[in-house]
């Protein structure tokens, strides 16, 4: 203790620059005149949310180069659910309000073009069903 000087300062541990520094073009700069490796990445889809999400199958199908075929929602399914909102006298833009989905979707479902989704299914069969 006899060597501690009042005006020496010791510092233990240098603090870390934040986030937003790092991402400077001055820090890019520098770390690129030492000789680090600098990374650069866009972010993909950063500000939407999504909720409605393919199946993962639908990805396997985009891999295979055989035959490239999304399975549809058959005809029967699809008139079944044209039915019972009938039955119910909903229009599709009520139905598709019950279940928080788009029209477009219901109508979809309704013509057979749409990609089967479990949830949006079961919401459907929810609503219909009661």
């Amino acid at each position: 203790m006899a060597t501690a000087d009042w005006d020496e300062v010791t510092y233990i541990r240098k603090k870390q620059p934040k986030a937003s520094q790092l991402r400077s073009q001055q820090a890019i700069n520098s770390a690129q005149r030492q000789g680090l490796s600098v990374e650069t990445t866009k972010k993909y889809d950063g500000g939407h949310n999504r909720q409605l999400k393919g199946d993962k199958n639908t990805a396997k199908l985009d891999r295979e180069t055989e035959e490239l075929h999304h399975d549809t929602v058959g005809m029967d399914v699809s008139k079944l659910i044209q039915y019972g909102r009938n039955q119910k006298k909903l229009s599709q833009k009520d139905l598709a309000t019950k279940i928080n989905e788009k029209t477009q979707i219901v109508t979809e479902y309704e013509n057979g073009k749409a990609i089967p989704n479990q949830q949006v299914l079961a919401k459907m069969e929810r609503i219909l069903g009661e």
